[in-house]
């Protein structure tokens, strides 16, 4: 999985298509990640002690890796991912403008 935590990605896959956001959550095992503002559901919680009343709260569910693409920094679309070494190190650069990520 080429995406790490802190990309900025574009979704081009399923209802939120378009939408931009930040990765908060990696998850290589099941080829998922969760992005901010993407995927958001509504979690009913169950009255108790602490909140009598209960609450309904908006959390962010994981979404298919394949469905997002990394944010090119210089053009703003959606670009794939390259690795090259860089002065004996892996860097990672968008394959679009050739700058490093």
């Amino acid at each position: 999985m080429n995406l790490v935590k802190g990309d900025k990605v574009i979704v081009i896959a399923g209802h939120d298509k378009g939408k931009t956001g930040v990765i908060q959550k990696v998850i290589p095992e099941q080829n998922r990640v969760v992005v901010e503002n993407v995927n958001v559901r509504k979690k009913h919680r169950k009255p108790t002690q602490a909140n009598p009343e209960g609450s309904i709260i908006e959390v962010y569910a994981p979404i298919d890796a394949s469905n997002v693409m990394l944010e090119d920094p210089k053009t703003k679309k959606p670009t794939r991912v390259g690795h090259k070494i860089v002065k004996g190190k892996k860097v990672r650069f968008a394959k679009k403008s050739g700058q490093t990520l």
